[in-house]
Protein backbone atom coordinates (compact mmCIF):
# COMPACT_ATOMS: atom_id res chain seq x y z
CA UNK A 1 0.00 0.00 0.00
CA UNK A 2 1.41 3.48 -0.94
CA UNK A 3 1.86 5.91 1.70
CA UNK A 4 2.35 9.65 0.97
CA UNK A 5 4.19 12.59 3.08
CA UNK A 6 5.78 15.74 2.52
CA UNK A 7 8.91 15.10 3.25
CA UNK A 8 10.39 11.09 3.47
CA UNK A 9 14.51 10.97 5.40
CA UNK A 10 15.87 7.53 3.84
CA UNK A 11 18.06 6.76 7.01
CA UNK A 12 17.28 7.42 10.96
CA UNK A 13 20.66 7.62 12.28
CA UNK A 14 21.71 10.80 14.65
CA UNK A 15 21.59 13.19 11.53
CA UNK A 16 18.00 11.49 9.67
CA UNK A 17 16.73 11.68 13.04
CA UNK A 18 18.31 15.36 14.21
CA UNK A 19 16.41 16.23 10.66
CA UNK A 20 13.29 14.56 12.00
CA UNK A 21 13.26 16.46 14.76
CA UNK A 22 13.57 20.11 13.23
CA UNK A 23 11.73 19.29 10.43
CA UNK A 24 8.56 18.30 12.93
CA UNK A 25 8.65 21.64 14.57
CA UNK A 26 6.39 22.54 11.23
CA UNK A 27 3.24 21.40 10.12
CA UNK A 28 4.62 18.63 7.99
CA UNK A 29 3.91 14.79 7.30
CA UNK A 30 7.56 13.33 7.82
CA UNK A 31 8.67 9.78 7.74
CA UNK A 32 11.74 8.46 8.18
CA UNK A 33 13.07 5.04 6.67
CA UNK A 34 15.50 2.94 8.23
CA UNK A 35 16.81 -0.16 6.74
CA UNK A 36 18.05 -1.33 10.19
CA UNK A 37 15.89 -2.63 13.24
CA UNK A 38 17.06 0.73 15.92
CA UNK A 39 18.20 4.06 14.94
CA UNK A 40 22.09 3.72 15.98
CA UNK A 41 22.89 0.08 15.23
CA UNK A 42 25.29 1.46 12.63
CA UNK A 43 27.94 4.57 12.39
CA UNK A 44 25.77 6.55 14.89
CA UNK A 45 26.68 3.71 17.36
CA UNK A 46 29.75 2.94 16.78
CA UNK A 47 32.20 5.75 17.60
CA UNK A 48 33.82 6.83 20.69
CA UNK A 49 30.97 8.99 21.75
CA UNK A 50 33.06 12.21 21.87
CA UNK A 51 31.42 15.89 21.39
CA UNK A 52 33.72 16.99 19.44
CA UNK A 53 35.37 20.82 20.02
CA UNK A 54 35.92 21.79 15.84
CA UNK A 55 39.89 22.87 16.51
CA UNK A 56 40.46 19.70 14.05
CA UNK A 57 38.80 20.48 10.84
CA UNK A 58 39.37 23.23 7.92
CA UNK A 59 39.00 26.89 8.60
CA UNK A 60 35.46 27.81 7.16
CA UNK A 61 34.34 24.37 6.08
CA UNK A 62 31.44 22.47 7.27
CA UNK A 63 32.61 20.36 9.40
CA UNK A 64 34.36 23.20 11.26
CA UNK A 65 30.87 25.52 11.51
CA UNK A 66 29.06 22.45 12.45
CA UNK A 67 30.32 21.18 14.63
CA UNK A 68 31.46 24.10 17.09
CA UNK A 69 27.70 25.36 16.44
CA UNK A 70 26.37 21.95 18.07
CA UNK A 71 29.27 21.74 21.00
CA UNK A 72 28.46 25.57 21.89
CA UNK A 73 24.84 24.36 22.44
CA UNK A 74 25.05 20.65 23.76
CA UNK A 75 24.30 21.44 27.32
CA UNK A 76 20.99 22.91 26.44
CA UNK A 77 20.35 20.05 23.76
CA UNK A 78 21.36 17.41 26.61
CA UNK A 79 18.93 19.06 29.00
CA UNK A 80 15.72 19.15 26.50
CA UNK A 81 16.45 15.69 25.54
CA UNK A 82 17.09 14.11 28.62
CA UNK A 83 20.52 12.40 27.39
CA UNK A 84 23.63 11.64 29.62
CA UNK A 85 26.85 14.31 29.13
CA UNK A 86 30.01 15.93 30.72
CA UNK A 87 31.81 18.82 29.69
CA UNK A 88 35.04 16.86 30.46
CA UNK A 89 37.45 18.59 27.98
CA UNK A 90 39.85 16.27 26.42
CA UNK A 91 44.08 16.29 26.83
CA UNK A 92 45.96 15.82 22.76
CA UNK A 93 49.51 14.63 24.41
CA UNK A 94 52.63 14.98 22.15
CA UNK A 95 55.95 13.24 22.77
CA UNK A 96 58.27 15.05 20.47
CA UNK A 97 59.22 18.21 19.15
CA UNK A 98 57.32 17.75 15.96
CA UNK A 99 53.94 16.69 17.61
CA UNK A 100 54.40 19.83 19.62
CA UNK A 101 54.57 21.92 16.45
CA UNK A 102 51.52 20.29 14.88
CA UNK A 103 49.37 20.85 18.32
CA UNK A 104 50.61 24.96 17.96
CA UNK A 105 49.19 24.18 14.19
CA UNK A 106 46.02 23.18 15.93
CA UNK A 107 45.54 25.73 18.54
CA UNK A 108 45.70 27.96 16.12
CA UNK A 109 43.45 26.28 13.93
CA UNK A 110 40.95 26.02 16.74
CA UNK A 111 41.25 29.40 17.24
CA UNK A 112 40.17 30.82 14.70
CA UNK A 113 37.29 28.46 14.17
CA UNK A 114 35.83 29.86 17.16
CA UNK A 115 36.58 27.20 19.96
CA UNK A 116 37.17 28.65 23.28
CA UNK A 117 39.88 28.23 26.17
CA UNK A 118 42.90 26.23 24.04
CA UNK A 119 46.48 26.18 26.05
CA UNK A 120 49.09 24.07 25.70
CA UNK A 121 49.99 22.50 29.03
CA UNK A 122 52.91 20.75 30.58
CA UNK A 123 53.31 17.16 32.61
CA UNK A 124 52.81 19.01 35.71
CA UNK A 125 49.90 20.74 34.19
CA UNK A 126 48.59 17.41 32.78
CA UNK A 127 49.48 15.30 36.54
CA UNK A 128 46.68 17.86 37.24
CA UNK A 129 44.30 16.88 35.12
CA UNK A 130 44.76 13.39 34.74
CA UNK A 131 47.88 11.43 35.60
CA UNK A 132 46.88 8.37 33.97
CA UNK A 133 47.36 10.53 30.65
CA UNK A 134 51.09 9.68 28.38
CA UNK A 135 52.75 12.18 27.24
CA UNK A 136 55.48 14.99 28.23
CA UNK A 137 52.77 17.88 26.93
CA UNK A 138 49.46 18.34 25.58
CA UNK A 139 46.79 21.02 24.42
CA UNK A 140 44.29 20.94 26.54
CA UNK A 141 40.37 21.32 25.43
CA UNK A 142 37.99 22.08 27.65
CA UNK A 143 35.58 22.56 25.11
CA UNK A 144 34.91 18.80 24.74
CA UNK A 145 32.40 16.81 26.22
CA UNK A 146 31.20 13.08 26.51
CA UNK A 147 27.79 11.04 25.45
CA UNK A 148 25.54 8.56 25.01
CA UNK A 149 25.41 8.07 20.85
CA UNK A 150 22.73 5.63 21.42
CA UNK A 151 20.68 7.94 23.89
CA UNK A 152 21.65 10.78 21.61
CA UNK A 153 20.16 9.28 18.53
CA UNK A 154 17.25 7.42 20.43
CA UNK A 155 16.40 10.63 22.16
CA UNK A 156 16.18 12.55 18.90
CA UNK A 157 14.34 10.26 16.84
CA UNK A 158 11.78 9.67 19.99
CA UNK A 159 11.55 13.73 20.10
CA UNK A 160 10.39 13.61 16.27
CA UNK A 161 7.62 10.90 16.94
CA UNK A 162 6.62 12.85 19.91
CA UNK A 163 5.81 15.42 17.78
CA UNK A 164 4.72 13.56 14.76
CA UNK A 165 6.76 12.21 12.78
CA UNK A 166 6.80 8.47 11.57
CA UNK A 167 9.46 6.20 11.84
CA UNK A 168 9.48 2.57 9.32
CA UNK A 169 12.19 0.31 10.50
CA UNK A 170 13.31 -2.72 8.54
CA UNK A 171 12.54 -0.73 5.41
CA UNK A 172 15.39 -0.33 2.90
CA UNK A 173 15.33 2.16 0.51
CA UNK A 174 15.58 0.57 -3.26
CA UNK A 175 15.11 2.91 -5.89
CA UNK A 176 13.10 5.79 -7.33
CA UNK A 177 10.60 6.80 -9.86
CA UNK A 178 9.95 10.30 -10.22
CA UNK A 179 6.36 11.15 -10.96
CA UNK A 180 5.09 13.75 -13.76
CA UNK A 181 4.39 16.05 -11.31
CA UNK A 182 8.21 16.26 -9.85
CA UNK A 183 7.19 14.60 -6.85
CA UNK A 184 9.06 11.56 -5.63
CA UNK A 185 7.40 7.67 -5.62
CA UNK A 186 9.97 5.55 -3.53
CA UNK A 187 10.52 2.34 -3.31
CA UNK A 188 11.34 -0.25 -0.35
CA UNK A 189 11.07 -3.27 1.09
CA UNK A 190 8.08 -2.51 3.25
CA UNK A 191 6.21 -1.14 -0.10
CA UNK A 192 5.97 2.56 -2.09
CA UNK A 193 6.12 6.04 -0.14
CA UNK A 194 5.12 8.57 -2.14
CA UNK A 195 6.41 12.43 -1.25
CA UNK A 196 7.29 16.15 -2.44
CA UNK A 197 10.61 16.38 -0.21
CA UNK A 198 13.02 13.32 -0.02
CA UNK A 199 16.48 13.71 2.15
CA UNK A 200 19.55 11.37 1.68
CA UNK A 201 20.65 10.99 5.02
CA UNK A 202 22.01 7.59 4.24
CA UNK A 203 25.18 7.50 5.97
CA UNK A 204 27.21 4.58 4.84
CA UNK A 205 24.93 4.33 1.86
CA UNK A 206 24.52 8.07 1.07
CA UNK A 207 27.12 8.20 -2.14
CA UNK A 208 24.75 5.02 -3.59
CA UNK A 209 21.69 6.64 -2.44
CA UNK A 210 22.53 10.14 -4.21
CA UNK A 211 22.84 8.67 -7.41
CA UNK A 212 19.88 6.46 -7.18
CA UNK A 213 18.32 10.53 -6.56
CA UNK A 214 20.03 11.70 -9.33
CA UNK A 215 23.13 13.05 -8.28
CA UNK A 216 25.91 10.58 -9.01
CA UNK A 217 29.39 10.51 -8.49
CA UNK A 218 30.60 10.55 -5.18
CA UNK A 219 32.54 8.28 -3.57
CA UNK A 220 32.79 6.87 0.08
CA UNK A 221 35.50 5.01 1.42
CA UNK A 222 34.78 2.56 4.40
CA UNK A 223 37.53 3.09 6.84
CA UNK A 224 36.91 0.55 9.95
CA UNK A 225 37.87 1.64 13.25
CA UNK A 226 38.27 -0.94 16.38
CA UNK A 227 37.46 -0.47 19.89
CA UNK A 228 38.13 -2.11 23.55
CA UNK A 229 35.29 -1.80 25.77
CA UNK A 230 37.22 -1.43 29.62
CA UNK A 231 35.10 -2.31 32.40
CA UNK A 232 34.54 0.26 35.19
CA UNK A 233 37.57 -0.40 37.11
CA UNK A 234 39.66 0.95 34.72
CA UNK A 235 37.22 3.99 34.73
CA UNK A 236 38.48 5.24 37.71
CA UNK A 237 41.55 5.92 36.68
CA UNK A 238 40.23 7.21 33.69
CA UNK A 239 38.99 11.39 34.21
CA UNK A 240 39.04 12.78 30.41
CA UNK A 241 39.56 12.08 27.22
CA UNK A 242 43.08 11.49 26.30
CA UNK A 243 44.29 11.63 22.47
CA UNK A 244 47.97 11.43 21.11
CA UNK A 245 48.70 14.58 18.89
CA UNK A 246 47.02 14.19 15.28
CA UNK A 247 48.78 12.57 12.64
CA UNK A 248 49.93 14.59 9.13
CA UNK A 249 46.60 13.84 7.45
CA UNK A 250 44.79 15.51 10.58
CA UNK A 251 43.66 12.19 11.82
CA UNK A 252 44.56 10.94 15.05
CA UNK A 253 45.73 7.40 16.42
CA UNK A 254 44.14 5.44 18.88
CA UNK A 255 42.69 7.24 21.67
CA UNK A 256 41.82 6.38 25.68
CA UNK A 257 37.72 7.68 26.27
CA UNK A 258 35.94 7.56 29.33
CA UNK A 259 31.97 6.94 29.01
CA UNK A 260 29.47 8.75 30.59
CA UNK A 261 28.82 5.71 32.21
CA UNK A 262 32.14 5.14 33.55
CA UNK A 263 33.58 2.39 30.98
CA UNK A 264 36.63 3.10 28.84
CA UNK A 265 37.33 2.75 25.16
CA UNK A 266 40.03 2.37 23.86
CA UNK A 267 40.63 2.71 20.02
CA UNK A 268 39.62 3.09 17.36
CA UNK A 269 42.36 2.09 14.97
CA UNK A 270 42.02 3.18 11.56
CA UNK A 271 41.84 0.67 7.82
CA UNK A 272 40.07 0.35 4.86
CA UNK A 273 37.01 -1.89 5.44
CA UNK A 274 36.34 -4.71 3.02
CA UNK A 275 32.84 -3.34 2.59
CA UNK A 276 30.45 -1.82 4.53
CA UNK A 277 29.43 -4.68 6.68
CA UNK A 278 32.87 -5.62 7.99
CA UNK A 279 32.15 -5.23 11.59
CA UNK A 280 34.97 -8.12 11.87
CA UNK A 281 37.04 -7.84 14.92
CA UNK A 282 40.45 -8.85 14.04
CA UNK A 283 43.29 -10.43 16.41
CA UNK A 284 46.02 -7.84 14.91
CA UNK A 285 44.12 -4.98 15.72
CA UNK A 286 43.32 -6.08 18.83
CA UNK A 287 46.71 -6.35 19.58
CA UNK A 288 47.83 -3.28 18.02
CA UNK A 289 44.98 -1.31 20.43
CA UNK A 290 47.20 -3.12 23.05
CA UNK A 291 50.46 -1.24 22.33
CA UNK A 292 49.09 2.22 20.89
CA UNK A 293 46.55 2.40 23.71
CA UNK A 294 49.23 1.64 26.44
CA UNK A 295 50.92 4.73 25.11
CA UNK A 296 48.04 6.91 26.13
CA UNK A 297 46.04 5.40 29.17
CA UNK A 298 48.88 4.40 31.90
CA UNK A 299 46.05 1.33 32.84
CA UNK A 300 45.89 -0.77 29.60
CA UNK A 301 45.79 -4.26 31.63
CA UNK A 302 43.94 -6.87 29.84
CA UNK A 303 42.03 -8.68 33.14
CA UNK A 304 39.55 -4.95 32.41
CA UNK A 305 38.54 -5.89 28.75
CA UNK A 306 34.82 -6.76 28.76
CA UNK A 307 34.42 -6.88 24.69
CA UNK A 308 35.35 -5.24 21.44
CA UNK A 309 33.57 -3.80 18.53
CA UNK A 310 34.01 -2.02 15.00
CA UNK A 311 33.01 0.75 13.45
CA UNK A 312 32.76 2.15 9.74
CA UNK A 313 33.31 5.64 8.80
CA UNK A 314 31.87 6.42 5.78
CA UNK A 315 34.73 8.84 4.18
CA UNK A 316 34.25 10.86 1.47
CA UNK A 317 37.50 11.04 -0.98
CA UNK A 318 38.54 13.17 -4.16
CA UNK A 319 39.02 10.29 -6.39
CA UNK A 320 41.80 11.72 -8.29
CA UNK A 321 43.62 12.28 -4.93
CA UNK A 322 42.01 10.02 -2.13
CA UNK A 323 41.98 13.15 0.02
CA UNK A 324 39.27 12.98 2.69
CA UNK A 325 36.48 16.05 1.71
CA UNK A 326 34.04 18.10 3.62
CA UNK A 327 30.27 17.12 4.24
CA UNK A 328 28.32 17.60 1.65
CA UNK A 329 24.77 19.32 2.26
CA UNK A 330 23.20 20.58 -1.00
CA UNK A 331 20.51 20.80 -3.62
CA UNK A 332 20.14 20.68 -7.07
CA UNK A 333 18.36 21.72 -9.89
CA UNK A 334 19.01 18.24 -11.91
CA UNK A 335 17.26 16.66 -8.40
CA UNK A 336 14.59 19.03 -7.50
CA UNK A 337 13.11 17.76 -4.15
CA UNK A 338 15.97 16.08 -2.83
CA UNK A 339 18.28 17.47 0.05
CA UNK A 340 21.77 15.67 -0.21
CA UNK A 341 23.60 14.64 2.36
CA UNK A 342 27.08 13.01 1.26
CA UNK A 343 30.10 12.00 3.69
CA UNK A 344 29.13 12.52 7.04
CA UNK A 345 31.24 11.18 9.19
CA UNK A 346 33.33 12.24 12.41
CA UNK A 347 31.96 14.87 13.84
CA UNK A 348 28.42 13.62 12.47
CA UNK A 349 27.01 12.94 16.21
CA UNK A 350 28.66 16.41 17.49
CA UNK A 351 26.79 18.41 14.16
CA UNK A 352 23.93 16.48 13.65
CA UNK A 353 21.43 19.30 14.51
CA UNK A 354 23.30 21.95 12.92
CA UNK A 355 23.35 20.11 10.00
CA UNK A 356 19.47 19.46 10.29
CA UNK A 357 18.84 22.80 10.56
CA UNK A 358 20.35 23.80 7.57
CA UNK A 359 18.74 20.85 5.41
CA UNK A 360 15.83 22.23 6.73
CA UNK A 361 16.54 25.63 5.14
CA UNK A 362 17.16 24.08 2.00
CA UNK A 363 13.38 23.20 2.06
CA UNK A 364 12.05 26.41 3.68
CA UNK A 365 13.93 28.39 0.62
CA UNK A 366 11.90 26.99 -1.40
CA UNK A 367 8.46 26.70 0.15
CA UNK A 368 6.62 28.59 3.10
CA UNK A 369 6.87 25.71 6.20
CA UNK A 370 3.97 26.80 8.90
CA UNK A 371 5.26 26.75 12.16
CA UNK A 372 3.58 23.12 14.38
CA UNK A 373 1.91 25.36 17.40
CA UNK A 374 2.40 22.10 19.59
CA UNK A 375 5.82 21.02 18.88
CA UNK A 376 7.13 20.38 22.24
CA UNK A 377 11.81 20.25 22.12
CA UNK A 378 11.44 18.40 25.72
CA UNK A 379 11.70 14.41 26.04
CA UNK A 380 12.02 12.11 28.99
CA UNK A 381 14.24 9.49 28.64
CA UNK A 382 13.38 6.42 31.35
CA UNK A 383 14.19 6.78 35.21
CA UNK A 384 17.79 4.94 35.89
CA UNK A 385 17.80 2.98 38.70
CA UNK A 386 21.56 3.45 38.61
CA UNK A 387 21.66 6.91 39.37
CA UNK A 388 19.38 7.33 41.59
CA UNK A 389 19.87 7.75 45.40
CA UNK A 390 18.85 5.91 48.27
CA UNK A 391 16.16 8.07 49.19
CA UNK A 392 14.88 7.92 45.76
CA UNK A 393 15.45 4.30 44.88
CA UNK A 394 13.00 3.88 48.11
CA UNK A 395 9.96 6.19 46.70
CA UNK A 396 10.86 4.99 43.35
CA UNK A 397 9.80 1.45 44.22
CA UNK A 398 6.95 2.50 46.37
CA UNK A 399 5.43 4.11 43.59
CA UNK A 400 6.47 1.21 41.25
CA UNK A 401 7.11 -1.95 42.35
CA UNK A 402 8.94 -3.10 39.41
CA UNK A 403 11.67 -0.98 40.68
CA UNK A 404 12.19 -3.17 43.06
CA UNK A 405 13.68 -6.03 41.19
CA UNK A 406 17.09 -6.23 39.49
CA UNK A 407 17.15 -7.88 35.80
CA UNK A 408 20.92 -6.78 35.67
CA UNK A 409 22.86 -6.95 38.06
CA UNK A 410 26.38 -5.57 36.56
CA UNK A 411 24.42 -2.23 35.92
CA UNK A 412 21.70 -2.20 38.35
CA UNK A 413 18.93 -2.20 35.90
CA UNK A 414 15.25 -3.14 37.49
CA UNK A 415 12.13 -4.76 35.84
CA UNK A 416 11.02 -1.18 35.89
CA UNK A 417 13.27 0.35 33.26
CA UNK A 418 12.90 -3.21 31.00
CA UNK A 419 9.45 -2.64 30.62
CA UNK A 420 9.26 1.47 29.55
CA UNK A 421 12.05 0.52 27.13
CA UNK A 422 9.74 -2.37 25.31
CA UNK A 423 7.00 -0.14 25.24
CA UNK A 424 9.51 2.57 23.61
CA UNK A 425 8.02 5.47 20.92
CA UNK A 426 10.00 3.55 18.02
CA UNK A 427 8.75 0.51 18.68
CA UNK A 428 11.77 -1.51 19.00
CA UNK A 429 11.64 -4.64 19.93
CA UNK A 430 15.11 -6.48 19.75
CA UNK A 431 17.33 -7.54 23.10
CA UNK A 432 20.03 -4.77 21.70
CA UNK A 433 17.43 -2.56 21.66
CA UNK A 434 16.71 -2.69 25.23
CA UNK A 435 20.58 -3.21 25.85
CA UNK A 436 21.19 0.67 24.48
CA UNK A 437 18.45 2.24 25.81
CA UNK A 438 18.80 0.40 29.69
CA UNK A 439 22.61 -0.70 29.40
CA UNK A 440 21.11 -4.47 29.95
CA UNK A 441 23.89 -6.52 29.06
CA UNK A 442 26.30 -4.04 29.03
CA UNK A 443 28.00 -4.85 32.36
CA UNK A 444 31.07 -7.16 33.44
CA UNK A 445 29.12 -10.22 32.70
CA UNK A 446 27.83 -9.26 28.87
CA UNK A 447 24.43 -10.71 29.28
CA UNK A 448 25.31 -13.66 30.94
CA UNK A 449 22.61 -12.84 33.77
CA UNK A 450 20.08 -10.95 32.53
CA UNK A 451 20.00 -11.68 28.72
CA UNK A 452 16.83 -14.27 29.64
CA UNK A 453 15.24 -12.58 31.66
CA UNK A 454 14.94 -9.60 29.03
CA UNK A 455 13.97 -12.40 26.26
CA UNK A 456 11.24 -13.57 28.64
CA UNK A 457 9.69 -10.31 29.37
CA UNK A 458 9.95 -9.08 25.72
CA UNK A 459 7.78 -12.45 24.88
CA UNK A 460 5.35 -12.05 27.71
CA UNK A 461 5.15 -8.23 27.18
CA UNK A 462 4.62 -8.65 22.91
CA UNK A 463 2.57 -11.78 23.43
CA UNK A 464 5.87 -13.44 20.98
CA UNK A 465 7.00 -16.81 20.21
CA UNK A 466 10.33 -16.83 21.51
CA UNK A 467 11.54 -18.03 18.21
CA UNK A 468 9.94 -14.64 16.87
CA UNK A 469 12.20 -12.76 19.24
CA UNK A 470 15.73 -11.28 17.77
CA UNK A 471 19.02 -10.00 19.17
CA UNK A 472 19.16 -7.00 16.76
CA UNK A 473 18.38 -7.35 12.82
CA UNK A 474 16.31 -9.42 11.16
CA UNK A 475 17.82 -12.27 11.01
CA UNK A 476 19.26 -12.63 14.36
CA UNK A 477 16.85 -14.92 16.08
CA UNK A 478 17.59 -15.64 19.26
CA UNK A 479 15.98 -19.27 19.43
CA UNK A 480 15.15 -21.56 16.84
CA UNK A 481 13.49 -24.28 18.39
CA UNK A 482 13.50 -25.94 21.74
CA UNK A 483 17.01 -27.04 23.83
CA UNK A 484 15.62 -30.30 25.49
CA UNK A 485 12.84 -31.37 23.00
CA UNK A 486 9.51 -30.16 22.68
CA UNK A 487 8.04 -26.90 22.03
CA UNK A 488 8.54 -23.44 23.78
CA UNK A 489 5.78 -22.40 26.42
Amino acid sequence: MQQSYDVVIIGGGVVGSAIARELSRYKLRIAVLEKESDVCTQTSGRNTGMLHAGFLYKTGSLKAICAVEGNQEFDQVARELDVPFKRTGKLIVGFTDEHRQRLEQFMARGEANGVKGLELIDRKRMDELDPSAGGNFAMWCPASGILDPFLYTIALAENAVHNGAEYHLNCAFTGETRQADGTHLLHTTRGDFHTRWVVNSAGLNSAVVSGQLGIPGYVIKPVKGEYFVLDKLAGQFARIPVYPAPNPDNTFDTHATPTVDGNVLVGPDSQLARDFQDYESTQAAMDGLIESGSRMFKHMDRAYFIRNFAGIRPKRIDPATGAVQDFVLECRDEAPGVVNLVGIESPGVTSALPLARRAVALIARQEALEPNPDFNPIRHGIRRFADMTDAERAAAIAENPDYGEIFCRCEKVTKAEILQAIHNPLGVHTVNGIKVRTRATMGRCQGGYCETRITEALRRELGEDFRDIHLGPEGSWMFTGSVKGGEPA
